[in-house]
C-alpha cells in the first residue's frame, strides 16, 4: 500500500500546482473542444493571429496554437514584475453563505468575468493590431475556462478552497481547490469511450452553451455552495457552522463529482467556441456578452 501512495503521490507532483488555475489538462482540453466545434473560417483567422506571437515577447510561453492560448495566461504570470497584476483577473469568488452579488469583488474590473468581456471586446476590434489582439485571444480562452471551475467563484473564507487540506481517495496532502483544478477535472475528462474532444451537434451546443460570463460565474458558485463544499464536508449546510480545516474525498464523492466536472469543461469548450465565433464575425464591434447570446456569425 506504501509503494501505491508514494507511486500516486510522484503523479500529483507532476500535476499543476495549486497556484495553477483549472489545471493545464483541463485547459488545454477545452480548447480542444472549442477548435472542433468552430467554423472554418475561425480557425483560419485564429491561425494568422498566431503568426504574430513573437511581438509578444514571451519565448517562455509559447503561443503557436489554441491549446497554447489556453494556458498561456497562466504561464505568463509567473513572472510577476511583468504580469503579476493580471493574478486576481482569474477568479471572482464570492461568499457560499451570503446572496451571490454579481457586481462584487470586481474593482476596476479586476475579476474573470470582466476580462473576459474586455478581451473578448478588444479581439473583436480588427483595427488593434494583431498582437494585441492575439493576447486578447489568450486572455479570453482561458479566463472563460477558469470562470467555469466552482472554486474560482464559490468560497467559504478559504480563498476557494485553497485553505482546505483535503485527501483525494487514498491520496493525502492536497487542498479542496487542486483537487477539483486537477486529478479530478483530469479523471472526468479521460474517459475513451465518451471523449469530450468532438464536434457536437447543435441541439448539444444549445444546451450546453449560452448566458455571458455573470452567467457563468453564478452556476459556479452555485455548483461550489451545493455540491463541492457539501459532498466533502458531508453536510447539508455549510454555513450551518465553521467547517474544519481538513477532510478527505472519498471514492463515492469522486465519483458523483465527476459528471460535474466534466460538464463544466464541455461547457468551457462550447462557450469558448461561441465567443470566437462572435468575436470573428463581420459587423459592428460587440457589446456587452448578454444571456443567451449566441453565434453571430459562421457555423
Amino acid at each position: 500500500m506504501r509503494a501505491i501512495i508514494a507511486a500516486l503521490l510522484a503523479v500529483i507532483v507532476m500535476l499543476p500546482a495549486p497556484a495553477s488555475a483549472w489545471g493545464f489538462y483541463a485547459h488545454r482540453k477545452t480548447a480542444e473542444i472549442a477548435e472542433a466545434n468552430v467554423s472554418a473560417q475561425v480557425r483560419a483567422k485564429i491561425r494568422r493571429l498566431l503568426r504574430s506571437e513573437q511581438a509578444l515577447g514571451t519565448p517562455e510561453c509559447p503561443l503557436k496554437s489554441l491549446e497554447d492560448a489556453a494556458v498561456w495566461a497562466d504561464c505568463v504570470r509567473r513572472e510577476g514584475w511583468r504580469w503579476g497584476y493580471t493574478a486576481a483577473w482569474h477568479y471572482r469568488t464570492a461568499p457560499i453563505c451570503e446572496t451571490f452579488n454579481p457586481r462584487a469583488n470586481c474593482a476596476g474590473g479586476n475579476c474573470v468575468t470582466a476580462q473576459i468581456e474586455r478581451a473578448h471586446r478588444l479581439l473583436a476590434d480588427e483595427s488593434l493590431p494583431d498582437a494585441i489582439r492575439l493576447e486578447a485571444l489568450a486572455f479570453m480562452v482561458h479566463f472563460a475556462g477558469d470562470v467555469h471551475m466552482p472554486l474560482h467563484s464559490g468560497d467559504n473564507e478559504d480563498r476557494g478552497g485553497n485553505d482546505r487540506k483535503a485527501d483525494y481517495g487514498i491520496i493525502p496532502g492536497l487542498n479542496l481547490h487542486w483537487i477539483w483544478d486537477g486529478p479530478l477535472a483530469e479523471r472526468a475528462i479521460s474517459d475513451p469511450a465518451d471523449p469530450v474532444v468532438r464536434r457536437y451537434s447543435a441541439a448539444e451546443r444549445a444546451e450546453l452553451g449560452g448566458g455571458g460570463p455573470a452567467d457563468w460565474g453564478r452556476e459556479s458558485w452555485e455548483i461550489a455552495r451545493g455540491f463541492v463544499y457539501p459532498t466533502a464536508f458531508d453536510t447539508d449546510d455549510v454555513c450551518a457552522s465553521e467547517l474544519p480545516a481538513k477532510t478527505a474525498l472519498s471514492q463515492e464523492d469522486i465519483v458523483a463529482a465527476v459528471p460535474i466536472a466534466k460538464r463544466r469543461v464541455q461547457q468551457a469548450g462550447i462557450r469558448i467556441a461561441d465567443l470566437l465565433e462572435s468575436a470573428f464575425a463581420p459587423g459592428p464591434l460587440p457589446g456587452p456578452l448578454k444571456v443567451e447570446q449566441r453565434r453571430r456569425g459562421g457555423s
